[in-house]
């Protein structure tokens, strides 16, 4: 009976916030679980093959959405929050969600996004049977503090589940060193490809000695062919990797010099998306006849690389740390076309109030993109043009109001418009697009009536 009220309150509770323009993805698990305290592990029970879970500071929700969609084409059954509330409350949504009015469901698999603070809490209502772990960076200091902190609410969750097979990125030390306990496959990208910037490592120490750690080649931040030469740590021997990278038009690239890869992505960053998913597939036993297909079919979530036609294209992209801005960075750079850019900075709680990460982002890049116009805007708006002030990079202006930061561009001659936000910046930004977007088909609609 319990349950069976907690999946009515959650149901309710969606919809009333859905009546008042609220996604309300997370509230309303939290309700559910005030009233049945084991929700989760009861409607857990109701998964038949297994649950994979993703965690990871960047590329969770689009490697968990793209497993999800690579599953569900291959004719499972599917829950997965794919809205990316990760935390406790998310997933009770999600799970009740898919429940009928008596408070059951039937599924093949769940694909759960979970919070890297928050699985020790959710690991205790489920067990997962496979678990990708994407990468680690710094991100949002006041919450999650130093990644070591991280990594060890990681290890105390994965001992939760001791038989839970791991899927990391064997690229990046930090996440590779799950595998020297657990069960695990690596995936990493087996060859040099972008230029050897000297950029910032968040993982620059080696996780065995703490020695200083040298390296082969790296892609970004502390991702790489990485190896100690104090202790012999290095790189393990890649299970999926990549190789013949080509970034020019589109993301090119062999898996395990086999499957061909040709997809309409940006981003380097999405090779690791897509080999954890492969990885993840194959470790479950599901066939990848349909895999090129799938990513062709997939569209990606609100603000990863989403383009917009607004008489020009209009690119909004989420990106919240370091790592997620310097390859937001190498991805404006790649493009060769006139652009405006215009970056927005907020410090909401689910920001991160402290912004001191700025200062390790690499903005001086951006003398080389090919820049019309630089905009800044945003709760922060003054900390990042002081930034861009000390990287030597010209802001043209500073304004407070997104929308007309956005119409701005429009009249400018250059070729495309990149809008780089922070997480509470998304959705408001991404509502301003979509009216924008709208009001154009229908004065497209008009004009062609006349």
């Amino acid at each position: 009976m319990r349950r069976i009220l907690a999946v009515w309150a959650a149901k309710l509770a969606t919809l009333a916030g859905r009546l008042i323009g609220k996604k309300s993805s997370s509230s309303p698990g939290v309700i559910a679980l005030k009233i049945c305290p084991s929700l989760i592990k009861q409607l857990a029970g109701n998964i038949e093959k297994g649950i994979i879970v993703t965690c990871g500071t960047n590329g969770k929700t689009t490697t968990n959405n793209l497993l999800y969609t690579a599953l569900t084409k291959s004719g499972y059954k599917v829950v997965c929050n794919n809205l990316g509330a990760n935390m406790l409350g998310g997933i009770a949504t999600t799970l009740a969600q898919s429940c009928n009015i008596f408070g059951k469901f039937k599924a093949d698999y769940a694909c759960l996004e979970v919070d890297e603070a928050s699985t020790v809490k959710v690991f205790e209502h489920l067990t997962p049977d496979y678990m990708i772990i994407t990468n680690l960076f710094r991100d949002q200091l006041d919450r999650y503090g130093e990644i070591d902190i991280t990594v060890n609410l990681l290890n105390k969750a994965i001992k939760k589940a001791p038989n839970v097979k791991l899927i990391l990125n064997g690229d990046d030390p930090l996440t590779s060193q799950f595998g020297n306990t657990y069960y695990a496959k690596y995936f990493g990208i087996d060859e040099k490809v972008l230029p050897q910037i000297d950029e910032t490592k968040e993982g620059r120490y080696c996780t065995m000695c703490g020695h200083e750690m040298s390296y082969n080649y790296f892609h970004y931040s502390q991702l790489g062919d990485y190896y100690c030469t104090n202790c012999g740590n290095k790189r393990p021997e890649l299970d999926y990797f990549a190789k013949d990278v080509d970034l020019k038009n589109s993301l090119k690239f062999s898996i395990n010099n086999t499957d061909l890869i040709d997809v309409n992505y940006r981003g380097f960053y999405n090779i690791y998306n897509i080999l954890a998913v492969y990885s993840a597939l194959d470790m479950m036993g599901i066939k990848k006849s349909g895999f090129s297909q799938m990513l062709d079919d997939y569209k990606p979530q609100i603000g990863r690389m989403e383009e917009f036609d607004l008489g020009k294209p209009v690119i909004l992209n989420l990106a919240k740390n370091p790592a997620g801005f310097n390859q937001a960075i190498q991805t404006v750079l790649q493009d060769e076309r006139k652009k405006d850019i215009i970056v927005a900075i907020n410090d909401k709680a689910n920001d991160g109030h402290d912004v001191s990460w700025l200062w390790d982002v690499d903005f001086e890049r951006l003398k080389d993109a090919n820049m019309n116009s630089l905009t800044t805007t945003g709760i922060r708006l003054y900390d990042i043009s002081l930034r861009f002030k000390y990287s030597d990079v010209k802001v043209d202006s500073i304004n407070p109001d997104m929308r007309s930061a956005i119409l701005n561009t429009l009249n400018t001659d250059a070729e495309v418009c990149y809008v780089l936000v922070n997480y509470t910046a998304l959705f408001s930004t991404q509502t301003i697009m979509l009216e924008l977007s709208e009001k154009r088909k229908k004065e497209i609609n008009e004009e062609e009536n006349k």
